[in-house]
């Protein structure tokens, strides 16, 4: 990979500050930009900003996606090669309480970041989006290449807008730009919001945790650093406009009109969610007290990635083992809150 300026958005929150760890190992400089919103505990984003202040090649703004003026001042001062775009209202269940926070966030936000990208001319613009906006469909593993109309939360639905946005920008304005799709992320230093966060709490605290749909719910569970080595691998994997639809090679999800990709980013393995609950009790040593829900609306009973075209691409594939994983998180959330 070449040494490169990279402006990333979000870096306070969970999956931004490990990308900006593991770029900041390879050489490169990043520009860090970030609301510091109070959707969870603003100290934690403090805390992961603090560390990569450590560093002498990061530097950051703090500002709301939403003002214009100020992305586009601080994107313009830095000068960036490459823009990874991760910064956005995240959560499924909240999207259904406070939809207008997605609008605002992940469309205007989201809006500014490609004109900004657009107008700083940079070489790569790779976005976050999600594994939600394969929706209600059932056929699995997903595959990049299918098609997704059927987004079952606003979190989902404007995830699945902005990959429609940037492959209008990447035609219109031949603006290579790559979106990348997460599947269930864990890992140290994650959100409190997330499943593995409140299921270790409630265990060390002796507190019930609510186990949806009686725990017969698969996810393709992806360990933080596996998620955000494949962001870095595409970095330098920059989609190029073909120049007929024969040039595309099957299993490529390269537009046929544009310099534009989707990439799965998974482990490519379906976990029982209960198998998932076992894991952590193992690892903290004590049984959760579980008290059983039905399905929550908007929910999927399923998700699982097929990532062979980011193997294609990087010559990686996510890899390590739930249990694996479960345990470092465990350790960590251990020795955060000292407990």
């Amino acid at each position: 990979m070449n040494k490169n300026r990279i402006f990333i958005t979000g870096t306070a929150g969970f999956i931004g500050y490990h990308l900006a760890e593991l770029l900041l190992a390879q050489g490169h400089f990043v520009g860090g930009y970030d609301g510091m919103t109070d959707y969870y505990d603003v100290r934690l984003k403090e805390r992961r900003h603090a560390m990569l202040n450590q560093h002498e090649g990061f530097s950051a703004t703090e500002a709301m996606l939403e003002d214009q003026e100020q992305l586009q001042t601080a994107i313009s001062s830095f000068k960036p090669d490459v823009i990874v775009h991760l910064a956005a209202q995240a959560g499924v269940r909240y999207s259904i309480e406070n939809p207008r926070a997605y609008l605002d966030a992940n469309i205007v936000g989201t809006f500014n970041i490609m004109e900004a990208a657009r107008l700083a001319g940079v070489q790569h613009l790779l976005m976050a989006s999600t594994s939600s906006v394969y929706g209600a469909n059932t056929e699995m593993p997903f595959t990049e290449t299918e098609r997704v109309a059927t987004p079952l939360t606003f979190y989902a639905a404007s995830k699945l807008a902005n990959e429609a946005m940037g492959h209008s920008y990447a035609h219109i304005y031949n603006l290579p730009i790559t979106m990348f799709r997460f599947f269930t992320v864990y890992g140290p230093w994650g959100r409190p919001d997330m499943a593995l966060f409140k299921f270790t709490k409630g265990i060390i605290d002796g507190t019930p945790i609510d186990v949806y749909n009686n725990g017969d719910m698969w996810r393709d569970f992806t360990y933080v650093d596996d998620l955000v080595r494949g962001i870095a691998g595409l970095i330098d994997a920059v989609p190029q406009r073909p120049e007929k639809p024969e040039d595309i090679a099957p299993g490529d999800s390269l537009s046929p009109a544009a310099p534009f990709r989707v990439v799965n980013i998974g482990n490519s393995e379906k976990v029982r969610l209960l198998d998932f609950i076992g894991a952590i009790e193992i690892e903290i040593g004590k049984k959760a007290i579980r008290n059983s829900m039905p399905m929550q609306h908007g929910d999927v009973p399923a998700t699982w990635a097929d990532s062979s075209l980011l193997k294609v691409l990087t010559g990686y594939r996510p890899q390590t083992p739930f249990r694996e994983g479960v345990a470092r998180f465990v350790h960590w959330y251990r020795d955060y809150y000292a407990c």
